[in-house]
């Protein structure tokens, strides 16, 4: 069965292409040489997937293509550089990128997580519902940090992990803030998308109400990032393996010496 794509693979080459402002994607490059640093690991055959080369300057690069430029068990370490979520099929990105490392090989995937323009998304929602009577396809869907962790068992991946940061930025408003996400390489490529221009008036009270509902005292709006990092290795014989539920001598809240609690469903 064929599934719809979501990702205009050639829309997203064009925003690519003219992107100036990759302050996120350095950010995700300097995140990733730190928490190399804590890994008591020496890689020797890395590979970053990734649309901008430029910024991994000591690595090799492959483009985010559907079909990526992998050879089997090459690879000791894999980065999926902040692109997973133009991916039309993540779980396919995932499988592939394990399958290009050697046992024991690390894979870092990062990826715009659920919370990301949250601001915008709700302000464009109430705007062009306002103006017009409906909603169109504006921005990718974004999965939250608990049901991306799970693909990366799906995938095949040992000892997976799934964590998140987060950068807030300021705009004098909405509307630089959305031209500075074309600056970004980021804007609508979705193949459902409209394909005529946004009208103006969706645009301008998509501004007012991003200033009445998020505004800063100083009259700045703010713009939320959320970056997941999916971390993940592959199966080894020396890797530790996980206790088989019950097995454990001593409860997790004894050897922390706190108090047990009863799980919720509240976020931190």
């Amino acid at each position: 069965m064929t599934h719809p794509l979501l990702t205009d693979r050639q829309a997203l080459a064009l925003h690519r292409a003219r992107a100036s402002a990759l302050f996120l994607q350095q950010e995700v490059a300097d995140e990733v040489q730190e928490r190399l640093l804590e890994v008591n690991k020496t890689f020797t055959a890395p590979v970053v997937v990734t649309a901008f080369p430029n910024l991994w300057p000591n690595f090799p690069t492959i483009a985010d293509d559907d079909t990526l430029a992998l050879e089997l068990g090459v690879h000791d370490l894999v980065i999926h550089a902040l692109a997973l979520h133009w991916a039309n099929d993540p779980v396919g990105q995932l499988v592939q990128c394990r399958r290009a490392l050697r046992p024991d090989g690390l894979f870092m995937g990062f990826m715009f997580g659920g919370q990301t323009l949250h601001e915008l998304r709700a302000s464009l929602a109430e705007a062009e519902t306002e103006v017009t009577g409906g909603l169109s396809p504006r921005v990718l869907p974004m999965g939250e940090i608990r049901d991306l962790g799970g693909l990366l068992g799906r995938a095949g991946f040992a000892l997976p992990v799934a964590d998140s940061f987060t950068k807030t930025v300021l705009y004098e408003s909405a509307l630089h803030l959305m031209r500075d996400l074309r600056a970004m390489g980021e804007g609508n490529a979705l193949a459902a998308r409209l394909r005529r221009p946004t009208r103006r008036a969706v645009l301008m009270r998509a501004a007012e109400i991003y200033h009445q509902r998020f505004a800063t005292t100083e009259g700045r709006i703010p713009a939320t990032f959320d970056i997941i990092c999916l971390t993940g290795w592959a199966p080894h014989e020396t890797q530790q393996k996980p206790l088989r539920p019950g097995s454990a001598a001593t409860r997790l809240a004894d050897a922390l010496n706190v108090a047990q609690s009863p799980l919720s469903d509240q976020k931190g």
